[in-house]
């Protein structure tokens, strides 16, 4: 990953903070601060389909967040100082999460389509859309998986042996 031409021209990166189940970021994330590029991560609404990218100060900043039912990390709701990707200069490169993936671009996520909505947005930025690279275990390479004509293909899946 730290070596992908995307990665290394990208300034403003997406990440997910990933759960025991999932590729670990981690290390890839605390790259980005090595590299003096700016990181941000989701905060979803559980009970809606509404995410926004946050931006991170640091690494540290993890400690402050707080766990959703999902068991997933992200800044509190009423954490309200932290810049949106969009309300700024948008994204060079957003890492995706999911359950399955296949090599057409097509992904499996969780069912309520965050990544999708929040993608749309980010195509009436003015940056545009920004490259996605889902990061996932060869188990979890499909034949095929399927797709609604709502779902937005991905641009690259990185995986062992890929």
């Amino acid at each position: 990953v730290i070596g992908h031409p995307k990665y290394q021209e990208s300034k403003r990166i997406a990440i997910y903070l990933s759960t025991p189940d999932e590729i670990q970021t981690e290390e890839i994330m605390k790259d980005i601060f090595k590299q003096g590029k700016e990181c941000f991560i989701p905060r979803y609404d559980p009970l809606g389909t509404h995410m926004d990218m946050l931006k991170m100060s640091s690494a540290e900043d993890i400690s402050s967040f707080t766990l959703t039912s999902w068991n997933i990390l992200q800044p509190s709701d009423d954490d309200s100082t932290r810049e949106e990707a969009l309300a700024g200069g948008g994204l060079d490169l957003i890492f995706m999460p999911g359950l399955g993936f296949d090599k057409k671009g097509n992904r499996l996520g969780r069912g309520k389509g965050y990544y999708d909505i929040y993608l749309e947005r980010c195509m009436k930025h003015p940056s545009g859309k920004p490259y996605t690279i889902a990061l996932a275990f060869k188990e979890q390479i499909c034949e095929s998986v399927p797709a609604a004509e709502h779902d937005i293909q991905i641009d690259e899946v990185l995986y062992e042996d890929s």
